[in-house]
C-alpha cells in the first residue's frame, strides 16, 4: 500500500512549514475519516529525551485535520486554508511514544458547522492507543 502523500510532498497541503510539520505521510482521506503517521526522530520539535511529548501529539493530531483540509483543497485548485485549533475537549494521552516509533492518526469529522469542524482524534502505535480527543477547528476561508 503506498500513501497519498510522502513527507517529500506534504508540506505542500499544510500551512505549516518546516520544523512544525507533525505529519509524514497522508494514507487516506475521504469526507469524513483522514489517517495520517509520522516517524518520531531525534531532534524534532516536541521530543524531549527520548520521548515524543504531549504538544507533539496534539499538534500531530491538528495537522491529521489540516492535512484533510489542504488535500481537499488542493484536488479543487485552490489555495490551502489556515485553520485554527478553537479547543481540545476530553484530551487523554495514554503513553508517550519513544523515538523510533512509528505513531498512526485519524480523524474523524464529527460535526461541521460554517467554519468550524470537530473532529474525533486518535493516535496509535501498532495497536495501542497514545492519545485520544476531541478537537474543534476554525477554518479561515480563502479570500
Amino acid at each position: 500500500m503506498f500513501p497519498l502523500l510522502d513527507s517529500s510532498r506534504i508540506a505542500d497541503y499544510l500551512p505549516q512549514a518546516p520544523p512544525i510539520i507533525m505529519v509524514d505521510k497522508l494514507w487516506y482521506s475521504d469526507e469524513s475519516v483522514t489517517r495520517t503517521s509520522l516517524l518520531i526522530r531525534a531532534g524534532m520539535l516536541f521530543v524531549e529525551g527520548d520521548r515524543f511529548a504531549e504538544p507533539g501529539l496534539m499538534e500531530n493530531i491538528a495537522q491529521t485535520a489540516a492535512v484533510r483540509a489542504g488535500y481537499y483543497h488542493k484536488n479543487r485548485q485552490e489555495p490551502v486554508p489556515l485553520g485554527f485549533i478553537g479547543a481540545f475537549k476530553d484530551l487523554e494521552i495514554f503513553e508517550l511514544p519513544k523515538v523510533g516509533t512509528e505513531i498512526f492518526t485519524e480523524v474523524r469529522l464529527k460535526q461541521e458547522v460554517l467554519d468550524i469542524s470537530i473532529f474525533e482524534g486518535i493516535v496509535k502505535a501498532e495497536d495501542i492507543v497514545l492519545a485520544r480527543c476531541e478537537i474543534k477547528i476554525f477554518v479561515a476561508q480563502n479570500p
